[in-house]
């Protein structure tokens, strides 16, 4: 930029004097004539590169500084409306429901939402008759004094322990079989994904049960002491037998429908009070828009209704000396 500009004054300048005046051009550049001129033409020069220097950087200042605003700006929006802009250029989706409302869940999307099989047979019960039957009853029949005795007739806070609880086998179940899978190059048979839906499910549970229901500090707490006895407990049992740990489930099941049905016994005489339904629990079984606390409890009670029957079948597989891989899963079954 500084040679441009020097170059332009010289030869403003100095171009009359070449072209017009060629007898100047032999005359000595002596310090009080010629020799000023340069020096009037160095200074010029500087003093305009100078200029122009000093007004791009105040551009530039000012572009930087327009566009740090711009970049506060819009990171603000994006914070206002709940948007995460992403280098790899993921974009959350913008879903709308049968209404076509947006959809407000991120936790599951519109075409998981379903309706709920109520006409299942609640009252189906596997009767134990070889010892590991017997085992697993007696054992589910044993957890569930302390559970009586600590939350009583408290069924929104015991449902909610409940669902912490029930969440558990499908994960680890659906976990080991999954890694078995990789190590054996083998297919699942649909058993993987039929037991994290079953986890997802029942995980479903407890977000509605959370609306409802407001857990103390030391029943969270008795939540973190459950789960992470009850976890690495069925873990080692389902290496150990995974007939063992299917029917355990089972029979989890089969208390979880007889609280449930308490629970509605306590709606319908008027002991608990029969709240509106809350908005995920209409959205995800696909309620009517004035359902009640008992619409949920009622679909809830049908869905482990349907977690029984698929952990007695798998256990039945497993007693019959067959893998579940090779019988297929009934997946989408609750």
């Amino acid at each position: 930029m500084r040679s441009r500009v020097a170059g332009s004054v010289l030869l403003r300048h100095l171009g009359p004097r070449v072209c017009g005046a060629p007898a100047a051009a032999s005359r000595p550049l002596l310090a009080g004539g010629e020799g000023g001129l340069w020096a009037r033409l160095l200074a010029t020069s500087a003093a305009e590169a100078a200029k122009e220097e000093a007004a791009a950087s105040k551009d530039n200042v000012g572009s930087t500084a327009a566009a740090t605003a711009e970049a506060i700006q819009a990171a603000k929006e994006r914070e206002k409306s709940g948007v995460v802009s992403s280098y790899w250029g993921i974009a959350p989706a913008k879903l709308v429901n049968k209404d076509g409302a947006e959809w407000k869940w991120s936790c599951f999307r519109p075409w998981e939402a379903y309706t709920s099989d109520t006409s299942i047979d609640i009252t189906k019960h596997h009767q134990p008759k070889v010892l590991l039957d017997k085992i697993a009853y007696w054992t589910v029949k044993s957890l569930r004094v302390p559970t009586d005795i600590f939350f009583q007739r408290r069924y929104g806070c015991r449902a909610m322990m409940l669902e912490t609880v029930a969440a558990v086998p499908g994960m680890v179940g659906g976990m080991l079989l999954h890694l078995r899978s990789l190590r054996r190059f083998e297919q699942s048979g649909g058993w993987i994904r039929a037991l994290l839906e079953e986890a997802e499910n029942e995980r479903m549970h407890l977000m509605t049960f959370m609306e409802v229901a407001d857990p103390k500090w030391y029943e969270r707490a008795l939540v973190l002491a459950v789960q992470g006895v009850f976890f690495n407990a069925y873990f080692v049992g389902y290496l150990l037998s995974p007939k063992f740990a299917h029917r355990v489930v089972g029979y989890l099941e089969e208390e979880a429908i007889h609280s449930y049905t308490e629970f509605l016994r306590d709606l319908e005489a008027g002991k608990i009070e029969n709240v509106p339904a809350p908005r995920i629990a209409i959205d995800y079984w696909r309620l009517p828009a004035d359902a009640r606390l008992k619409d949920v409890v009622t679909v809830v009670r049908a869905d482990e209704a349907h977690h029984r029957d698929v952990n007695h079948f798998a256990a039945d597989i497993h007693f019959q000396g067959l893998e579940l891989n090779k019988t297929p899963a009934p997946l989408g079954y609750h």
